[in-house]
């Protein structure tokens, strides 16, 4: 049993783009969503690839996830799922895809957080082969989605009090821990491990990550569809994975130990 685990965003981190976007997909494609809505979250979807997401967008979001699902049988989302999880496999960063498997060889537990659905996260995760998915839970009553929050919201100051619940009910040491995002938003949860790295970060959190010394990990933006399933339905690498890294001294080189040469890191 391990007392050290990794924490990954989704959104612009692990993979580009939006993943609340195929979800809406999903529902549409069942159903379950109207074109119209489908379209705004496409635009929503381009903007937030382009310039991340404000704390009133994700609140937008999150109202209507809750909104898509009011009333539908749990069973239905967990059927959809596989899907939306097909869809999100290609958009892997290759870089990130290797800093899963780094964690997973080196003992620690890793997991995925994010505000998209428990059910669609913790799908991902396993088809990612890592420990688990930590996103938003929406309440079940008698096996139908209420349009109500069942938890704090896996968003901000949310998924650092769903890190904290964990590591108290797995006992991991938070000061061994390590966690990766690209925006500001989620500083609550950076700020309470010991090892956090900004990953392709919006300016808020670049200027956070340097004046606290912190990696700052760029991605190669340009490598796109790096990633695919194959037919075994295993994830396999299509690309080479590489990115700069800026930081304080100490703190790139500890980073570089982590990544033992695996990802062409150039310093900054």
């Amino acid at each position: 049993m391990t007392d050290s685990a990794a924490f990954f965003d989704l959104d612009r981190t692990l993979m580009s783009g939006s993943s609340a976007y195929y979800f809406g997909k999903a529902c549409y494609r069942a159903g379950l969503r109207p074109l119209g809505r489908l379209l705004g979250d496409g635009a929503s979807s381009v903007v937030f690839r382009m310039f991340g997401a404000s704390d009133e967008k994700s609140a937008v979001m999150r109202d209507r996830l809750l909104e898509s699902v009011a009333g539908t049988p749990a069973e239905v989302l967990r059927r959809l799922s596989p899907a939306v999880v097909e869809e999100l496999l290609p958009r892997i960063r290759a870089e990130a895809q290797t800093l899963l498997d780094i964690h997973s060889e080196a003992g620690r537990d890793v997991y995925i957080i994010s505000a998209s659905p428990v059910e669609i996260v913790g799908q991902l995760a396993r088809a990612l082969e890592i420990a688990g998915g930590l996103g938003t839970e929406s309440e079940i009553v008698d096996g139908v989605y209420t349009g109500r929050l069942a938890a704090p919201f896996c968003y901000g100051e949310g998924k650092a009090s769903h890190i904290r619940k964990l590591a108290a009910e797995r006992g991991y040491d938070l000061a061994k821990c390590y966690a990766y995002s690209d925006s500001a938003s989620d500083l609550p949860m950076m700020l309470i491990v010991g090892h956090p790295v900004a990953v392709n970060p919006d300016r808020s959190m670049t200027a956070v990550a340097h004046r606290r010394g912190w990696p700052v990990v760029e991605f190669n933006r340009q490598a796109k569809q790096v990633a695919k399933l194959s037919a075994a339905g295993a994830l396999t690498l299509g690309g080479a994975a590489g990115g700069w890294v800026m930081g304080r001294r100490h703190e790139r080189k500890a980073f570089e130990r982590l990544t033992g040469g695996r990802l062409r890191l150039q310093w900054r």
